[in-house]
């Protein structure tokens, strides 16, 4: 079996700022590989400006045998031209993939497979064949010693829960925590409440079908793996003592899908009081699901700002979307934040089946009517993965169509490469390009109705724009071999090598 790999983040070019939230699935994978006396390096190329550069110098001066990426569908472009920066430097080096990427394009790929058909996600994952040599689906913590044996399988598949390859509660919580250490962490900044802030997943999985989230076909995506809640406080205990960390983002899909969450609040909270600190948290919540008594527990453990995903303010869309919540759960959730004055950023999205103007001035409208104190509005994507894309069917070339049967809506995606390019995913405000139109508004249309809906409800409510100018780009040189801190770390056995 290979005892020594290079893992590597891709940057994310398509954000306004790279090192704000750390990539932690790779950095878990890293983790189980270093208690298993695998000697691990790490690549974090998260803000590199030169990162094509970076990666073929370390080609060149690493002895490790394999290479193992990670990534989303939005960093597919530039771990696409890693992997050909490798393997032009490297033939002979075994090159991993794994991620949220090739396991939504896997699902939908095995659906394609039992429905008989050959679809966009059957030559999404044959490309992602022929690339690598190695394809991770689903969890990456026990499949990862499979991808490095000798005779590795092509494809190692972490997303069926029939095998001990897909963790279960027990063997999720008792993982290591993430290797933090192998990462630049002092380069990432982010605050809450003016309390640097780190990220964290508590819980894994999400059990709801919204038509354009991804993974809904993926057990690793869609099904709740829970830690224990002393094993969360654990966590948040150790970054504090190692690293002064005094916020924390919890990351998970929805915090309140949790039946112990307000046992886990109190445990927050009286572990404060034992350490005689601050605490100051962020996360998600299912509107539909929030009580008064999550609330009160919430702010007591150190939650002032919660982020909901209301997506719509139209009856009619929030049942195309298959959200679960109506305009009324919604409304409540609003009510119910303010009682406990816990601040909401409300996370809307447009372009669904059925989306017309009328509709997207309704959510104009509920968003005036309930006065969050910030929000986000985006135009959505169909990744693969999603309903939205693997139930979609070609109605003319380039063109694919997903019904919402219920109504009869329609959403209409135009092919993209997901390899190749990434414009297609959120963007700068007033820079948006939709790939996406309904039956009645065109990408264009959909693109000014999103701006116009903005620009109404931040100047009515005073809600500034986000102005936050994009993150300075790293430009690094390798010279000489030698390695900057922030980008590559080394296991202590390695430092000891190299003095």
């Amino acid at each position: 079996m290979i005892t020594r790999i290079c893992l590597i983040t891709p940057p994310s070019i398509f954000l306004l700022d790279e090192r704000v939230f750390m990539t932690l699935g790779i950095l878990k994978v890293a983790a189980v590989l270093e208690r298993a006396g695998v000697e691990v390096e790490m690549l974090d190329l998260s803000g590199v400006e030169n990162y094509e550069e970076v990666v073929r110098d370390h080609a060149r001066a690493t002895s490790a045998p394999c290479f193992g990426l990670t990534a989303t569908t939005p960093q597919m472009p530039a771990a696409t031209k890693v992997f050909r920066t490798i393997r032009a430097v490297r033939p002979d080096a075994r090159i991993i993939i794994g991620g949220p990427h090739v396991t939504l394009v896997h699902a939908a790929y095995k659906m394609e497979q039992r429905r008989g058909v050959r679809g966009r996600a059957t030559t999404a994952f044959r490309q992602l064949e022929a690339m690598f040599d190695v394809i991770v689906v689903g969890d990456g913590e026990i499949s990862v010693f499979h991808a490095l044996k000798d005779m590795s399988p092509k494809l190692v598949d972490g997303d069926d829960p029939k095998t001990d390859l897909f963790l279960t509660n027990q063997t999720y919580t008792e993982l290591p925590f993430p290797a933090r250490h192998l990462i630049d962490v002092a380069s990432y900044n982010y605050f809450i409440d003016g309390f640097r802030a780190v990220s964290m997943i508590a819980q894994l999985g999400c059990p709801f079908g919204c038509g354009f989230c991804g993974g809904r076909m993926s057990p690793f995506l869609r099904r709740i793996r829970m830690r224990t809640s002393e094993n969360i406080v654990k966590e948040m205990v150790r970054l504090y003592e190692a690293y002064g960390f005094q916020g924390f983002m919890l990351y998970d899909d929805e915090l309140n899908v949790n039946p112990k969450i307000v046992e886990l609040m109190n445990l927050i909270a009286d572990t404060q009081n034992r350490l005689g600190v601050e605490f100051r948290l962020r996360g998600f919540i299912k509107a539909e699901l929030f009580t008064d008594e999550q609330a009160e527990a919430m702010r007591r453990a150190g939650f002032r700002w919660i982020l909901v995903g209301f997506e719509a303010g139209h009856e009619r869309i929030l049942a195309n979307i298959q959200k679960k919540s109506s305009k009324a759960d919604n409304t409540r959730c609003m009510e119910i934040a303010k009682r406990h004055d816990l601040k909401v950023k409300a996370l809307m999205s447009l372009g669904h089946p059925g989306e017309s103007e009328e509709t997207i001035l309704a959510t104009r409208d509920w968003l005036l009517a309930v006065k969050p104190d910030d929000f986000d509005a985006t135009v959505i994507t169909t990744y693969p993965g999603t309903p939205y894309f693997d139930e979609a069917v070609e109605t003319k070339p380039g063109v694919w169509t997903y019904t919402y049967a219920k109504t009869g809506d329609r959403l209409h995606s135009i092919e993209v490469d997901y390899q190749e390019v990434a414009e297609y995913y959120k963007g700068v405000p007033g820079e948006y390009t939709s790939y996406t139109y309904t039956d009645h508004l065109s990408p264009e249309e959909l693109v000014r109705l999103r701006d116009r809906l903005e620009a109404d409800v931040r100047g009515a409510m005073g809600i500034p724009y986000n102005t936050a100018a994009p993150a300075v780009r790293y430009e690094h040189s390798m010279g000489q071999g030698t390695i900057p801190s922030n980008i590559l770390k080394m296991t202590a056995a390695q430092r000891v090598k190299a003095t």
